[in-house]
Order: C-alpha cells, then sequence, then structure tokens
C-alpha cells in the first residue's frame, strides 16, 4: 500500500504540471484510489483536490510532507472519474499521468466563455412608476427610456438596450446598484450544429436489426453490461441500429457518445442523427476551434445534450451518467492516437464503460482481426447484419489482372473493362467512383510483368524502398534487413522491376482524356484543405453535379451515394504490400469498403478491382465479400508470425539527435530486455534494434526495438521496468524514449 500521494488541486490544463505530495495516512492507505477526491492542508487553508498518482517514493523532506486530511464523501465527480480514466491509461499506455490528464481532460482547456445577458425590473411596478417620475422630473432620459421599456416588457436583452435603445452600459450599470434593474447573465455555449433542422421519417427496422436490437436491449435491462460487435455488411442499415440503441438509453435518463473516424463525420452523418435527437445531439472534430471544444464538454457535463458525435477525442466527453459507447467503422487505424499516450479508443472506451455501468458496441463491414479474435474467444458478444436493407444484391464485382493488360499492350491506369463500364456509365447518367490507396507513391518494389513483391526472408513483409538510383537499397522495417534493389526480376527475369508511383492527380489526367465529355471531381489532401472542403466536394457529388468522384481513402468511409453504380479499385496492390504486417487485413477491408459504395440504391452495382496479385487471399475474399474466409487464412499467419492479436507487441522508440546517442541508448535497453527475458519464465521475443520505417526525421534519429509475447500485461510490466531503468541512467539525458502497444501506425 503506498504511503504518498500525488495530488492536483486544480484541474486546468495550464496547472497540471504541478502536484503536491502528501502523506497518505494509515487509516486511509486502504481505501484510498487515483481519481478520488481528498481534502488536504493548503498552507493556512483546508482545500479539495484530486489523486493522480499513489507511489512509495518520498519526493521532499519527509517532516516537510503533510498528511491528507480524509476523502470526501460523494466526491466521486465525473472529474474523479476522468482522473481515474488517466490513471489507467498512464499505466496501459505509457508516458507521464500529465499526458494522459491533458488527453481525458479538455473540457478544464480556459477559454473564455460568451455570456447572454438580459436586463430585469427589480422593483415592484407601482415603485417603478414613481422612479420613472423622479426621473422624467430630474431629466435622466436614459434612465426614464429604460424603465419605461421594462414596465412595458419585465425583461430586455442586453443587446437590445445598449444598442436600438441606445443606454449606455454605464446607466445600465448605475441603476443595477441602485437597485433598480438587475442584470441576468447566463453563459451562452457555441453549438455547431445549432443550424440544423431536426426532422425527417424514422425507418422502421427490418427484422435482421431488430434482433439485434432487442438482444442489446434486453440484455442491458437484465443488468448485463456487455461489450458487442455487429458485423453488418456495408448498407445493411448499422447506423438505424445505433440510433435504436440511443434511443433506449435516453429513454432512462442516461447519455450516449457516438465515435465516428473523423474522415467519415460528415454532414450527412450528423444530419441523421440530428433527425432523430435533434437538440440532444451535438458533435466534436478538428475543424472545431478550441472554444467551441470547451462549449461542447460543458453543454454535456451541465445536462444540455445526450448525444455526443466525433472521433475518438470524443470518448472523453464528460456525461455524469454514460450509458452507451458505439464505435463505428471499429477497425478504422485513427482510432489509435499517433501521440503519447498512444491509447486505443477501443479498449480504452471499454474501461471507461467499466466505469460508468455502460455498454460499448462496435461496428464494422469488415471488423479488426482484434475485435474478430475476440468475438471467437468469447470475451465480445458478437451479433451480425447479413442483408442490405430491403435485401438489395451486393455489387457484382470482378477482379482484373494488370499483367495480362500490359501483355496486351493496355500501359494506361485504367483497364480495358473499366474503362468499357465507365463509358456505359456515362451514357446512362449513372455516377462512378474511382479509388487508389492513397495519394504518393508506395515504398514496395514489384514485378510488373510477373507480379512477384521483393519481400523480407525473415518477416515475410515487403521491403521498402530507400535512396535512388545506383544507391537504391531494400529495407525491412521489422529486423533491419538491407539487400540491394535488383535490376532484372529474380523470378522471371523481366526488367520491369521498380516502385509503384500513382496518385490522384495523374488519374484525373487520363480520365480527363479519356472521357472529355465526364464532369469530374477529385477528393485528397489536396483539394480539401480548405475549411468545408470535404462537404462541398461531397455535397456536389451528391447532388449529380458530377459523374466521377476520384479519391483516395476518404472516399469510401462510411458515404452514402445512391447514384453510384460503378466503383473502380485502381491498384490494389498499393496497400498489400506495404511494410507492416496489417497489409492484407488494410488491403481486405480498403477494398470492401470501396465495393460498398456502389449498388446503394435501386440500381446493382459493378465493382472492377485491378490488380496485380489477383490470387492474393485478401483480393479474392474482398471480391466475395467473404469476411471469415479472410479471417481463416490472415489469422493462421498471425499464429505463425506471431503477431497481434494471437500475440501482443510493444514497441520501444529512441529517438535523438544524436545518431550515436540513439544507438548507444536503444543497445543499452535491448541489454536490460535480455536480462527481464532470462528472469522471466514467459516466452518473450525481442527484436532489433534497427533503424525506424523513417530513420530520421527532422534531424532527429529513430531507432527502434520490438518485443512480442502472448500476455499484454507481461508488456506492460516489462514496460514499468524500463521506465525506471531510464529514469536513472544518464543514457538517456538527450535521448527520447516511447512505448507504443500493438501499434496500428507503427512510429
Amino acid at each position: 500500500m503506498a504511503e504518498y500521494a500525488n495530488i492536483i488541486v486544480d484541474i486546468y490544463q495550464g496547472k497540471l504540471d504541478k502536484t503536491f505530495q502528501y502523506r497518505v495516512p494509515e487509516r486511509l492507505r486502504s481505501t484510498i484510489a487515483v481519481g478520488m477526491l481528498v481534502a488536504v492542508p493548503f498552507g493556512s487553508r483546508k482545500m479539495q483536490g484530486y489523486v493522480i498518482e499513489l507511489t512509495d517514493v518520498c519526493e521532499y523532506e519527509e517532516d516537510k510532507i503533510k498528511e491528507i486530511l480524509s476523502i470526501v464523501k460523494g466526491g466521486v465527480l465525473i472529474e474523479s472519474q476522468m482522473i481515474a480514466l488517466a490513471g489507467w491509461m498512464r499505466e496501459n499506455y505509457g508516458g507521464t499521468m500529465n499526458h494522459a490528464l491533458k488527453t481525458v481532460l479538455p473540457v478544464k482547456e480556459k477559454k473564455k466563455a460568451k455570456e447572454q445577458k438580459t436586463i430585469r425590473l427589480a422593483l415592484h411596478p407601482v415603485e417603478a412608476k414613481n422612479e420613472l417620475a423622479e426621473c422624467e422630473r430630474k431629466h435622466k432620459t436614459a434612465r426614464a427610456k429604460l424603465l419605461v421599456a421594462l414596465l412595458e416588457q419585465r425583461e430586455l436583452e442586453w443587446e437590445t438596450v445598449t444598442q436600438q435603445m441606445s443606454v449606455s452600459a454605464s446607466v445600465i450599470r448605475a441603476m443595477e446598484e441602485a437597485g433598480i434593474v438587475k442584470v441576468v447573465r447566463k453563459t451562452a455555449y457555441r453549438n455547431p450544429v445549432g443550424g440544423l433542422d431536426p426532422g425527417g421519417e424514422q425507418k422502421k427496422l427490418n427484422e435482421e436489426q431488430q434482433n439485434v436490437v432487442s438482444k442489446i436491449t434486453m440484455e442491458y435491462d437484465a443488468g448485463e453490461r456487455k461489450t458487442y460487435l455487429i458485423k453488418g455488411v456495408t448498407g445493411s442499415g448499422k447506423t438505424e441500429v445505433y440510433m435504436e440503441l440511443i434511443a433506449h438509453v435516453l429513454a432512462q435518463g442516461k447519455q450516449a457518445i457516438v465515435l465516428i473516424p473523423e474522415i467519415a463525420l460528415t454532414y450527412q452523418t450528423v444530419r441523421r442523427f440530428y433527425n432523430r435527437f435533434g437538440a440532444q445531439v451535438s458533435i466534436i472534430n478538428s475543424k472545431l476551434s478550441a472554444g467551441e471544444r470547451y462549449d461542447q464538454f460543458e453543454r454535456a457535463k451541465n445536462g444540455e445534450i445526450s448525444v455526443m458525435i466525433g472521433p475518438r477525442s470524443a470518448l472523453f466527453t464528460p456525461f455524469p451518467a454514460l450509458g452507451i459507447i458505439i464505435i463505428d467503422e471499429e477497425h478504422e487505424a485513427s482510432y489509435k492516437s499517433e501521440t503519447v499516450p498512444r491509447y486505443h479508443a477501443r479498449e480504452t472506451a471499454i474501461q471507461r464503460a467499466k466505469m460508468t455501468d455502460a455498454v460499448v458496441v462496435l461496428g464494422s463491414a469488415t471488423p479488426s482481426l482484434e475485435s474478430y479474435y475476440k468475438a471467437e474467444n468469447d470475451e465480445y458478444c458478437l451479433l451480425e447484419l447479413k442483408h442490405r436493407v430491403q435485401k438489395r444484391p451486393m455489387p457484382l464485382c470482378e477482379i482484373i489482372d494488370l499483367r495480362e493488360e500490359l501483355r496486351r499492350g493496355n500501359r494506361s491506369i485504367l483497364s480495358d473493362r473499366l474503362s468499357e463500364l465507365m463509358e456505359d456509365r456515362l451514357k446512362k447518367g449513372e455516377q462512378t467512383m474511382l479509388f487508389i490507396n492513397r495519394r504518393g507513391m508506395a515504398g514496395f518494389v514489384s514485378c510488373r510483368a510477373c507480379g512477384h513483391v521483393i519481400k523480407c526472408p525473415h518477416c515475410d513483409v515487403s521491403l521498402s524502398q530507400h535512396g535512388s538510383g545506383a544507391a537504391t537499397r531494400l529495407v525491412c522495417h521489422y529486423c533491419g534487413y538491407t539487400t540491394i534493389q535488383p535490376g532484372l526480376c529474380p523470378v522471371c527475369g523481366s526488367k520491369y522491376i521498380s516502385g509503384f508511383k500513382a496518385g490522384t492527380q495523374k488519374i484525373e489526367q487520363v480520365v480527363k482524356a479519356r472521357f472529355p465529355q465526364a464532369r469530374v471531381l477529385r477528393m485528397d489532401m489536396d483539394t480539401t484543405r480548405i475549411k468545408d472542403g470535404y462537404e462541398q466536394i461531397l455535397s456536389a457529388f451528391s447532388n449529380h453535379e458530377a459523374d466521377i468522384l476520384i479519391g483516395t481513402q476518404m472516399i469510401v468511409k462510411g458515404h452514402d451515394f445512391p447514384g453510384v453504380t460503378l466503383v473502380g479499385v485502381l491498384a490494389a496492390d498499393l496497400s498489400l504490400y506495404i511494410s507492416d504486417y496489417r497489409a492484407s487485413e488494410r488491403t481486405f477491408q480498403l477494398l470492401t469498403q470501396a465495393a460498398g459504395r456502389a449498388g446503394r440504391g435501386d440500381i446493382p452495382g459493378n465493382v472492377i478491382i485491378q490488380t496485380y496479385d489477383p490470387d492474393h487471399y485478401s483480393i479474392t475474399t474482398a471480391k466475395e465479400q467473404n469476411y471469415e474466409a479472410f479471417y481463416g487464412q490472415e489469422i493462421e499467419y498471425r499464429k505463425m508470425m506471431r503477431y497481434p492479436p494471437v500475440w501482443n507487441m510493444l514497441y520501444i522508440l529512441c529517438a535523438s539527435k544524436n545518431e550515436a546517442a540513439a544507438s548507444e541508448a536503444a543497445v543499452a535497453l535491448m541489454g536490460k530486455i535480455d536480462q527481464i527475458v532470462r528472469e522471466n519464465s514467459e516466452k518473450i521475443f525481442p527484436i532489433g534494434p534497427s533503424d525506424a520505417p523513417v530513420a530520421k526525421i527532422s534531424d532527429v534519429y529513430r531507432k527502434v526495438i520490438y518485443v512480442k509475447t502472448r500476455e499484454y500485461q507481461t508488456l506492460v510490466i516489462l514496460k514499468d521496468g524500463l521506465e525506471a531503468f531510464i529514469k536513472d541512467n544518464r543514457l538517456y539525458q538527450n535521448v527520447a524514449v516511447g512505448f507504443d502497444f500493438n501499434p496500428v501506425n507503427g512510429f
């Protein structure tokens, strides 16, 4: 039991770094916990503060440390809960408690709130008339004008009085001090969805949807709290299910958080929730100012809203009675934070739900392997929506072998079959979406003649291209294996072997040249930089102001365009051979999501997948929209290679402006890991150190170590041991060390 507690007495972000240490009296040691509100002596005063850390290390002179007075009864405020969650995040993801607090307490960012002021008459009407007569006698015209208005209308807006009636603030202040009027001040919170009007017809659930809703609501009412995974094909109506579950929870006086990937958080999505729940809904996204974000969290805390929609940061909305957390498109990589603490919204949501007696609902047409693996092992409850709404057929999907196109002399980005179907759609007045997996170039090297990709002989991931010309080399970002790029394909001897280059801008040029009559829109990071860029392009396409939409991943994230009957995936290989063990999973997910954009209206759709590797299981299973077949093959690969979710992985990054210092620090860490491995009975497999995937950024050198083991908690204990080793070692004075568990994007 810890002897000391580190406490903050003010949780405004600017003061989160300032903690005070107190001794935990013997009588409280068995009950005190992180997040609790306690009473402490502070100078000559008694104040309240929050416990953010319990420790056995005394950081000050023993005789100067005061004792905690008591645990505040009934002090389990929303702030206490969020601080306890920060403590859990710090323990499970690394970083400092300050990092974690700044993540979970954005509500406390100091921003001057807007005020709404009204002026009321403070006197009885008879007294007011006497005061009016006195003002008229003394020619106090401004006071008289205000009294006349207030006798007619008991309350007036501040702006009406000061602007339209030209009564100055000093006159109002003098009348308030004399007890003639009363100024009522109310905080006016900004509302990012205030311009929307609720309305729209509520859709009736089909049998499949109703079965899912009934299962969750019945168990919720019976007091069961589970994590549910809804696996629903694209177009199966998962959003309607979410809204029905939210309505059920709201009816019991609870609140709901809906997480949506930022890229899919569009006007179209928000409108559907606002149509159902009206002013109870608000949103958080990166486009809001700090003041607007502050206001939304304050509105949530004060009970003005009950449903918050947003990306992963919305998870920390301070609802006092949270009942449900929904994570749509739960497979998305954006749910993993890329900054310290590198938390995953899915696991953090489950932890928050435990603290608040809430349920978690995950939804996806292509669940992450982590979630499906847990559903297979009964950690999550799996529910399925196997059909599209109104029994609409799934699109007809074809795979085009680009090697055959090359043999026939077609060197265009567009295959003959895709061009033929695009021509057909233009004649019929139907719409086409062309999707490429990334904006710029991919680092992998492949043969255009036979499709062979150069892979690491040790890690079964593609090697990445580094350098150019004669200095070009191929590197594995998992073990550091390096080789020279071959001039000829080692399988077929073809000279057509190189890195694959393709971008949206190039595709746009090709499409406009091939179909000069077509109206073409391009959607990527370049065309959406301006504010509301997403909305402008998506709205134009939705309103049939364009025939063809060309884009990166952002065009396939949950958008619903009934006019789209053709989707073309131009280069499935771009995501298939990135240097990442999740490459096959991401490719399957992207292809399935892209295919799901076709045929969502009354006209059946077609999907064309262009690839140099038509027999790869992630592509053949995506063609059939067969998740189970993909999962079966992929999970065997993960077991064999000891990758998540079967095993767990810890990435450790050492970064320094001095390359020798970064290398020395990484080698020392590896030595400490080897020592821990020898002392541990569990199987732990460290790899490295080697250069990070991007070995140098802004003149900072980066070295990485990977550690694999079955039990997540083993890695947490290892991380704790390494943090203690780093803290007491001079080697790390100029070297930053970061930890990431089961990373989604890598360092």
